[in-house]
């Protein structure tokens, strides 16, 4: 695999506000846990090949033996591989253990918002080996995905307001593996997709590996800003612009229909494909979303992309696009590079999950609105200081920090097993120090203990920045 060189200015960027002035942590250590925590949120790809020390020591304004100890630290734990005259590329080490969602262990993983499976995971399983002996007098192949899902899948948009049919949806492998197909299909190099800021990191990821550029659209205190929207496609001309109606992440907020269609509108008139990503849509707590964005396209200028993982299970690995059948049909082709289909007892354990849904998402959305309100009232009672808003949807809250410490404290956290979403995973350039995500689809014990265990860490880091705010008036 060939290695990429990232510039030091980048590296800075990324880095944000790694440094803590009145901490007794070594700098070198600091710059090193920094590093770290880049590496395991993906920000830092592996195979990446970093600057020189000299290098970088000059971007970051400190010594170069600092430099040189935090990435020797790095080699000894085998975060980076160093050869000589080629400097140090990111690895992961061989024994790195794993973040778990496990009590069993002090390794805590909130940085993932998700769930693990309920009851109903087996019981679709057990049914889709009943189903599946009817199929296995076929190859097992299908670019389209088994008919029966796609008229059930189909059957749930005409349900929401958008009449579908089964010839304009597509079985893919996960959302994300559906954008990136959309992506082959309609981008090449250095072409521009607009983003809402902040926005997914994966899908951050799937956008740079296409080699496009991605440009934020940034978020107001509430909704969304259409008129920058639309501002943002006249100046840039994207190939094509990604957003989150139903449920945004990270903010857990839900478009209204005038924005909907003024949006759907803006996307139209500059001819500009919108991906609407619907991974969180079953996911709602006060009332259903509006109908899909789609439902106010006239011209084919949306593709839908929806997913089984959120609603039921992750380890589903099964999403699908909705689109207009030509661009389905086109998307077949452009799939047919790429692989020969999505698991069929996959599709049949889905298919029994959407036909039963009804039996068992309304108790999950209360359970899971019970969880959101407690994590709520925990945050309010350990962390004052941090404000958000009630998501209306999704798995998680978006947590503004009194000043820009995200970088600090989720460094700080990976040093007691925690690993925290900070802000500038969800933005382009190293945007949002002042955030954190955090989920709340733990169980509230477990929840609530990871969050005492951060308390004191919380604690500690904003004692250390009082005494320097002092020094600077």
């Amino acid at each position: 695999m060939s290695s990429r060189r990232l510039g030091s200015h980048s590296l800075h960027r990324l880095l944000g506000h790694w440094q803590q002035p009145a901490s007794r942590t070594p700098l070198w250590r600091q710059l090193a846990d920094a590093l770290r925590l880049l590496i395991l949120d993906g920000r830092l790809a592996m195979e990446t090949r970093l600057p020189g020390e000299r290098e970088l020591a000059s971007a970051l304004e400190i010594s170069r033996t600092t430099v040189a100890s935090a990435l020797a630290h790095l080699r000894d734990d085998g975060y980076l591989e160093s050869r000589h005259g080629s400097g140090s590329r990111v690895i992961l080490p061989d024994s790195r253990a794993i973040p778990t969602l496990s009590t069993a262990g002090t390794a805590l993983d909130l940085s993932t918002a998700a769930l693990s499976a309920g009851p109903e995971i087996h019981q679709a399983y057990t049914h889709a080996l009943a189903a599946i002996p009817p199929y296995l007098s076929r190859t097992g192949y299908g670019q389209l995905g088994v008919q029966t899902l796609r008229e059930a899948i189909a059957a749930r948009y005409t349900a929401r307001g958008l009449p579908t049919h089964a010839d304009e949806v597509m079985v893919v492998n996960g959302a994300l593996s559906g954008l990136a197909l959309v992506l082959r299909m309609l981008t090449g190099p250095g072409d521009r997709v607009v983003v809402d800021h902040p926005t997914y990191p994966l899908a951050i990821a799937a956008i740079q590996g296409a080699s496009c550029r991605p440009v934020g659209v940034s978020l107001p205190q509430t909704g969304w800003d259409t008129d920058g929207f639309a501002a943002t496609l006249a100046q840039t001309a994207p190939r094509l612009a990604y957003v989150m109606p139903d449920y945004h992440n990270p903010t857990g907020r839900c478009m209204d229909i005038a924005t909907r269609q003024a949006i759907v509108s803006v996307a139209a008139q500059a001819r500009t494909t919108l991906v609407v990503d619907e991974t969180m849509v079953d996911l709602w707590y006060e009332s259903p979303p509006p109908p899909p964005m789609a439902a106010f396209d006239s011209s084919s200028t949306v593709i839908t992309i929806g997913s089984a993982g959120k609603t039921f299970w992750g380890g589903l690995r099964l999403g699908w696009i909705r689109a207009s059948s030509r661009t389905i049909a086109t998307l077949v082709q452009t799939r047919d590079t790429l692989e020969l289909g999505s698991p069929l007892l996959e599709q049949l354990a889905t298919l029994w999950l959407m036909e039963n849904g009804e039996s068992f998402l309304p108790a999950r959305r209360d359970m899971l609105k019970a969880r959101r309100d407690r994590c709520a009232a925990l945050l309010r009672e350990h962390f004052p200081d941090w404000r958000f808003s009630l998501p209306e949807g999704g798995l998680s809250f978006w947590i503004e920090l009194p000043d820009m410490l995200a970088t600090q404290f989720a460094a700080r956290a990976e040093t007691i097993g925690i690993h925290l979403g900070a802000g500038p995973r969800f933005g382009l350039t190293g945007a949002f120090e002042r955030y954190l995500r955090i989920p709340f689809a733990l169980d509230p014990n477990e929840l609530e203990n990871a969050l005492l265990r951060l308390k004191p860490l919380w604690l500690a880091l904003r004692t250390t920045e009082a005494p320097l705010k002092r020094s600077l008036v």
